[in-house]
């Protein structure tokens, strides 16, 4: 588990990486050394000159009815379209269907290795999203993965930086991505 460490530590010590793209792997493909944070820290300045470029992309990650299952039982949502594969094999669908919080959910853990490292960066904290819309069902046994561009950089407050990324979740072989996110990411440096 990447953040089993992360109930009681900082992002660092829970073992948090954030990763650059690498050129030498080819596009938005990333490198990571294990256990090692070696992406390149930036300034206020610099990030706001990078906003509307792209972040990253992430790899590609199944979704599979166990994962579904689970959240079904921690969220309390068993509707027979995520959680019953033979009721839900009658339907549009053709077979279960992940529940559209479940995909929204996995946006930081797909997008949090190319969240930008801003200097003297204290602690990172999930802000929430703006806007969510979910374009397209994401079937049982898919794989999606995410991309992420700059959208805004915004100073809250002395001390508080707000980034907002623009992410959109895609699922392979679909044209239409499953949900477009606006995700902001609060940033406390000092």
């Amino acid at each position: 588990m990447r953040h089993a460490a992360a109930q009681n530590a900082t992002p660092a010590a829970a073992g948090v990486t954030f990763l650059r793209p690498d050129a030498s792997l080819g596009g938005g493909v990333l490198a990571r050394a294990a256990g090692v944070d070696d992406r390149r820290e930036i300034s206020i300045e610099d990030l706001r000159r990078r906003i509307g470029e792209p972040l990253g992309t992430s790899p590609w990650m199944t979704i599979d009815q166990q994962r579904v299952d689970r959240f079904a039982d921690v969220t309390e949502d068993h509707q027979f379209v995520h959680v019953d594969p033979e009721r839900a094999a009658a339907t549009p669908f053709g077979g279960t269907i992940a529940h559209g919080l479940l995909t929204l959910s996995l946006i930081v853990h797909l997008c949090l290795d190319f969240v930008p490292k801003i200097e003297r960066t204290k602690l990172l904290v999930n802000y929430g999203f703006d806007k969510v819309r979910f374009s397209a069902p994401v079937r049982v046994g898919r794989r999606i993965r995410a991309t992420a561009a700059l959208a805004d950089v915004l100073e809250r407050k002395p001390g508080q930086i707000l980034l907002k990324l623009d992410v959109t979740i895609e699922v392979e072989g679909e044209t239409k991505p499953a949900l477009k996110a606006e995700w902001l990411s609060l940033h406390v440096v000092g």
